[in-house]
């Protein structure tokens, strides 16, 4: 049976504290996005270990935690990084991608080219562990592991806005080279890639909107 200890981090709040704490994250996080040209001024390491460990707060299916991440500062890593990235969106613009999909992706300007990779300070590859391995090299199975991943990328992008940083997801299709160059085992499968640092000076995003709140919540 597991062992069960008392939960004492846990501070219930008056109920119009829990109000104005709730709009005021809301306030914060409604300024976050998606930023695509960044400074290449350096970020101080701590921020980001701060922020990783803040992502590894996430829930996870059994307890699993099967997500891994590999922040890459190295400017060689990124540019190795940069260089299979294109040449595998190269193909995905010229000729894999559906009519369809290139017309959703107008709006917001993207192309092959992704400087971005090597111009910001801090790129995250995020690695979703199929399973796990024990010492005697048995496998442990990891439930929900992309659900997991995927919360605990949403609580990695929300701790850099809030620490003060932009922040860019980047998913190139395939992004088996990611192992490679990174030297991951084969138990883990590539998730995506997260670009964080500053925004650079006069940056720009699209000119888009979010969804009305009635259109994506149901109170019954």
């Amino acid at each position: 049976m597991p062992r069960f200890v008392p939960w004492t981090a846990y501070q219930r709040l008056p109920a119009a504290e829990m109000i104005e704490r709730s709009r005021d994250y809301l306030q914060k996080m409604s300024g976050r996005r998606t930023v695509r040209q960044f400074s290449p001024e350096p970020v101080p390491r701590e921020v980001i270990e701060a922020c990783l460990a803040t992502a590894g707060t996430a829930v996870s299916g059994a307890n699993m935690q099967p997500w891994r991440f590999v922040a890459v500062q190295d400017p060689g890593v990124r540019q190795a990084i940069r260089e299979r990235a294109e040449a595998e969106e190269q193909a995905f613009y010229s000729n894999r991608a559906p009519r369809a999909w290139l017309d959703a992706l107008a709006p917001l300007g993207t192309d092959a080219e992704k400087s971005f990779l090597t111009t910001a300070p801090w790129v995250i590859a995020i690695f979703q562990a199929r399973f796990g391995v024990l010492a005697d090299g048995r496998k442990v199975k990891h439930y929900y592991a992309p659900e997991s991943v995927g919360i605990a990328t949403g609580l990695l992008i929300s701790a850099l806005h809030h620490a003060g940083l932009a922040s860019l997801t980047h998913t190139p299709s395939p992004m088996g080279f990611l192992r490679e160059i990174l030297g991951r085992p084969r138990n883990e499968r590539p998730f995506l890639l997260l670009v964080t640092g500053y925004p650079m000076a006069g940056a720009t995003v699209p000119d888009i909107k979010r969804k009305a709140f009635e259109e994506f919540v149901t109170f019954m």
